[in-house]
């Protein structure tokens, strides 16, 4: 990744939790909890699920930088929707934990020296985990989802006319 190109996916990660909050203002609450499909999240899923993630992408950060080379934790996303039942936690307070936690990597993450972003950690699920990789995935994370979320309210509003 291109210095130039770092800045730009640094900019998008710092911008996440104020593309989501301007988001979810588009979304009627009564409709948070419905799923397009029983294997599918809801909104409410998907703010659970962006604060584990965003918890995650804080420590595999600091994993990085304090302990570069060192195992960083993989975690079943849909297990945790599950086991850890999303529905009966807080979507307000998750979207508040996900923006703190979001500044604090930021404030660490914005002036690194390009060196740091070819470090390694050892990641279940990819072959060559670097913190350029890092920044790649949660850098686009929270927009993925944001079109999720649009794709969700489209079928909820079909689903209301039927």
């Amino acid at each position: 990744m291109t210095p130039a190109e770092r800045t730009e996916k640094i900019a998008a990660y710092a911008a996440g939790p104020a593309l989501l909050e301007d988001a979810l203002k588009q979304f009627p609450r009564e409709m948070w909890t419905w799923k397009p499909a029983r294997n599918r999240w809801s909104i409410h899923e998907i703010l659970i699920h962006l604060a584990d993630s965003e918890t995650n992408a804080y420590l595999r950060a600091r994993r990085f930088l304090a302990e570069p080379g060192q195992p960083v934790m993989a975690y079943d996303q849909d297990a945790w929707a599950q086991k850890l039942n999303y529905h009966s936690q807080n979507p307000n307070d998750a979207v508040a934990l996900l923006r703190l936690v979001r500044k604090m990597t930021y404030a660490i993450i914005r002036d690194l020296p390009d060196d740091v972003w070819a470090r390694t950690a050892l990641h279940p699920e990819h072959s060559n985990y670097t913190f350029d990789r890092w920044l790649e995935i949660y850098s686009r994370h929270i927009h993925g989802h944001i079109d999720q979320m649009k794709k969700n309210h489209v079928a909820w509003l079909a689903d209301r006319t039927r």
